[in-house]
């Protein structure tokens, strides 16, 4: 068994109450890791120690160019740690070794992309309309900032919460998924190492919602960066009512995969099977609608179909792999239970629909689903699983109709050789993040994110930095008189 602890004010530490929980193995579902469970007092202590290190001179006097170092440094750790962080990922929540590795090599780029952006935030001089004052804005770290990391990408989902973070001047408790900390406790370290001073980056692990709920409502946490589904996130919007946190929420998709007649037949369906079958399914951008023309609707399934049947499911520590487990029990029977209401509700089964045979741990096989009716369960909720919901549709107007059907609005996928096409229906399909013949790219300087029950606030880019500071307007009487009239609006 593996024990871990907790960082809190640059100290390791276990949970004031001395209690623990484990964490199991999605590939065997044996216990192979104990974590502190922390509470109120614990996420107390951390979010002090935050406070404190914002407004000590170690941190809040450090310019914006040594903080783009630090960054960097940290970015070169996680590049130099890279093969460690990947297998600890993949052992914690299943993802395909493939899978971390390759994003372990990109995740640096979040690091250094942060670090080029540290000192390039700038205030402007304002035209006043006052000859005797000089005004001028300067963009100003919040403070405490509190980011709620899931279980299917932690290590990713942490880099896009907190190298802009850092960039703009603040510090954090970082809270990941009971389900998967493990890799976040050994990228703590590596911020130690980084040297960026004790208390300002803080992570505490626990169960559910204690807390996370003491985190998010806490009175000197300044900001929330949470990613998660819609249930927990109304939890933590309540919390926030507390303590007026501003508030980013990367939530849930039921993403649509729309493949018109005119699209390459083979790259379509290698994207449909990246956009659902990759990391099992357990992907909040999934594309888990597929809407397919009718005029290909034959070829493609049969296309798709072979592809299905050549994937291969597997120990997601042997690079053979194309997919292995779902990262927890429980996800494994929200998928069973949406399976079983679908073919209730008249939905057909075209390929997988079970476990795979001869198997322990927590697999489930790359799933098709015919779906006739666009009002199914299946089709309007998300399903966090290798499960794809096919539609057939005649023209444009009825494909953009039904991608735009659902109360999700997080990512969509378009596969057309017409570039007009493409632009309309990247300009009319309601998403954040549009794809045209290719799904699932990422990039620190693009920005994710959605909007209705898909959440609000982005990530990535430019932007994601000045979401981490407030505008702070500085006036400078330029005048001998310092105030006239004290009864008088100057």
């Amino acid at each position: 068994m593996t024990e871990c602890q907790m960082l809190i004010d640059g100290a390791w530490t276990a949970a004031a109450s001395g209690r623990t929980f484990l964490s199991r193995n999605p590939t065997t579902g044996e216990d192979w890791a104990i974590l502190p469970d922390a509470d109120a007092a614990d996420v107390d202590r951390a979010v002090r120690a935050a406070d404190a290190a914002f407004h000590a001179a170690a941190w809040h006097r450090t310019t914006a160019t040594a903080r783009g170092k630090l960054l960097r440094r940290l970015g070169d750790l996680v590049a130099a740690n890279a093969a460690e962080l990947a297998e600890l990922e993949t052992r914690d929540n299943g993802k395909l070794i493939r899978e971390t590795r390759g994003q372990l090599a990109y995740l640096p780029e979040f690091f250094y992309y942060a670090a080029g952006l540290a000192d390039k935030l700038e205030g402007s001089t304002l035209p006043i309309d006052k000859p005797d004052m000089l005004v001028f804005t300067v963009p100003a770290p919040v403070g405490v900032v509190a980011a709620i990391i899931p279980w299917n990408s932690p290590l990713y989902l942490t880099a896009i919460k907190l190298a802009p973070a850092l960039a703009a001047g603040n510090t954090l408790v970082v809270k990941p998924s009971e389900h998967a900390s493990a890799s976040i406790l050994r990228f703590a370290a590596l911020v130690k190492e980084a040297g960026f001073p004790d208390g300002v980056v803080n992570v505490v692990t626990g169960l559910g919602g204690g807390a996370g709920a003491a985190l998010t409502s806490h009175p000197l946490v300044r900001r929330v960066a949470f990613t998660g589904g819609p249930q927990t996130a109304r939890h933590v919007i309540r919390a926030t009512a507390e303590n007026f946190a501003k508030l980013s929420l990367e939530l849930g998709g039921k993403s649509a995969n729309i493949v018109f007649d005119d699209a390459d037949l083979e790259g379509a369906v290698n994207g449909a099977v990246a956009g659902i079958y990759a990391a099992s399914g357990q992907s909040c951008v999934a594309g888990s609608r597929l809407l397919v023309q009718a005029g290909i609707y034959d070829r493609f399934v049969a296309a798709l179909t072979a592809r299905i049947a050549r994937i291969r499911i597997g120990d997601p520590l042997d690079t053979a792999s194309d997919m292995g487990p779902m990262a927890t029990a429980q996800q494994l029977e929200i998928v069973e239970t949406m399976m079983a209401r679908a073919v209730e509700q008249g939905a057909v089964v075209l390929a997988g629909g079970r476990r795979p045979e001869g198997r322990d741990g927590w697999f489930y096989e790359p799933t098709l689903i015919a779906c006739d009716d666009a009002t199914l369960d299946i089709v309007q909720n998300e399903v966090f699983g290798p499960v794809a919901a096919l539609l057939r549709f005649d023209d444009e107007a009825e494909a953009l109709e039904l991608a735009n059907g659902t109360s999700y609005a997080l990512a969509a996928g378009i596969w057309t050789k017409d570039i007009a096409r493409g632009h309309r229906l990247a300009r009319d399909v309601h998403a954040g993040i549009v794809w045209v013949n290719t799904y699932r790219a990422i990039s620190a300087m693009a920005p994710i994110g959605g909007y209705g029950v898909s959440g609000y606030g982005r990530e990535g880019g430019i932007q994601s930095v000045l979401d981490y500071t407030e505008l702070k307007t500085v006036w400078i009487n330029l005048s001998e008189d310092p105030m006239g009239d004290p009864f008088m609006m100057r």
